[in-house]
């Protein structure tokens, strides 16, 4: 099976039905199955979030009732954002397939590209502010839960 024709299915129906940018992903396991296909609903949800990517991986761990989706692959028409490879990483897949690039998303309006900058400290699209209170830090120091 061609996962990348899958995605791209994907993407064609956000397309058409005005969810979102050209971008579809799949999700496979290590046997080739398919566990999760998505598009892009960022328009259809008004949510900045709902990138393929992360529909897809939503869609995975809710399959799978887990948030390891270790031995997983994921297929996705263009190069991850870098939100997205977040949360690729987040969830431990270790595979990304893609077809066009951060630079083709940028020619044709998508800021993927600045976002990199942005890391690098190239350029200023925020001002981050770290504020000196500690009345949250118990939070951190007592935490006991699941360790990522």
């Amino acid at each position: 099976m061609n996962y990348i024709e899958e995605a791209t299915k994907e993407a064609k129906i956000g397309v058409k039905n005005k969810c979102g940018g050209p971008f579809g992903a799949v999700i496979v396991d290590l046997n080739g199955n398919i566990i999760a296909t998505a598009h892009n609903t960022v328009l259809s949800d008004n949510d900045p979030t709902a990138h393929a990517e992360i529909n897809a991986i939503r869609k995975a761990c809710k399959t799978l009732k887990t948030k390891d989706l270790t031995g997983c692959s994921l297929y996705t028409t263009c190069e991850p954002c870098p939100m997205c490879l977040s949360a690729i990483i987040w969830a431990n897949i270790k595979k990304v397939y893609y077809v066009a690039t951060k630079k083709d998303a940028k020619k044709i309006g998508f800021k993927d590209d600045d976002i990199y900058e942005y890391l690098k400290g190239n350029n200023e699209l925020l001002e981050e502010i770290k504020l000196e209170d500690e009345s949250c830090m118990d939070l951190f120091i007592n935490y006991d839960g699941e360790r990522y």
